[in-house]
């Protein structure tokens, strides 16, 4: 019969010596292998004291970003909740009224600015897809948490602190 791969292997099938039939060889193998295992540096980070060190490129939480002036980023445009291939962002604009001019960059800006935490994947196509800057991915990891609601990132919890408002404090 001819051959169909090259990893085809021929199985011995002579009768076993006393050692193989009372497993003392595998045994002594698998004793060897445990033994070489304790004198290995472990894989095991101990969390409290010791923090893995994370990739250079570790997507984490969201923020939004603020320009020099301390005004909002966001236009609202929503190329980022289009981007989300998880549908985790909800927006909803609004027009910036008389007055506003300190607080947003443009005439539009993101009334209503959600991220639902349970749903992202972390992809990064929200960062890549913003044109102004606006989101970002940090490299803080997400807070465990008990609530659902809790993972329902507002705009407010997202907004980098006015560093305007810490001055006049």
């Amino acid at each position: 019969m001819q051959k169909l791969t090259d990893k085809a292997v021929e199985i011995d099938r002579s009768p076993m010596t006393f050692s193989e039939r009372a497993y003392l060889p595998a045994i002594a193998k698998g004793l060897g292998t445990t033994i070489g295992h304790i004198f290995k540096k472990k894989a095991t980070v101990r969390y409290p004291e010791q923090k893995r060190p994370f990739s250079p490129v570790f997507r984490g939480l969201h923020i939004l970003n603020r320009d020099e002036n301390g005004a909002e980023r966001c236009t609202a445009c929503g190329l980022c909740a289009l981007a989300c291939p998880a549908e985790a962002i909800t927006m909803e604009a609004a027009e910036r009224k008389p007055g506003e001019e300190n607080l947003y960059r443009e005439e539009k800006y993101a009334a209503k600015y959600e991220i639902n935490m349970l749903r992202c994947i972390f992809c990064g196509y929200c960062e890549e897809a913003c044109p102004k800057d606006a989101v970002y991915l940090t490299e803080t990891v997400m807070p465990t948490n008990y609530n659902r609601e809790a993972f329902i990132y507002k705009k407010e919890d997202l907004l980098i602190a006015n560093p305007k408002n810490k001055e006049s404090k």
